[in-house]
């Protein structure tokens, strides 16, 4: 096998996951489709982005791959290289802890006691 059907496997893997699992599709469908299954088996399959691969990836191995053994160590690493090509392209955005007044008197390390 070439190299560049490894990458292209993985971009495909990773592609498809993505649109799965993060995206409206066209009218709006895969966000139907995510809703509808709600926290069943196919639900928490599609809210999961790293279990998701793990299935993907399994026709791509069986096609790239010429032996069994190939197909196995296939299928494990266009998961892992969709897994990292999602790693380098997730922003996620941390946002500022928001805080009380009565947050403020508050220590983390310890507290004032009454001498009382």
């Amino acid at each position: 096998m070439r190299w560049y059907w490894f990458a292209l496997g993985a971009l495909a893997v990773w592609r498809v996951a993505h649109l799965l699992n993060a995206e409206d599709g066209p009218w709006g469908v895969l966000t139907r489709l995510r809703r509808a299954d709600g926290s069943g088996f196919w639900g928490s399959l599609l809210d999961c982005f790293y279990c998701l691969t793990l299935w993907i990836a399994v026709p791509f191995a069986y096609v790239l791959g010429p032996t069994w053994k190939e197909r196995i160590v296939l299928w494990l690493a266009l998961s892992g290289a969709a897994s990292v090509l999602q790693q380098a392209t997730f922003r996620q955005e941390f946002l500022p802890a928001e805080y009380s007044e009565a947050d403020v008197d508050r220590h983390v390390l310890r507290q004032e006691q009454d001498p009382g």
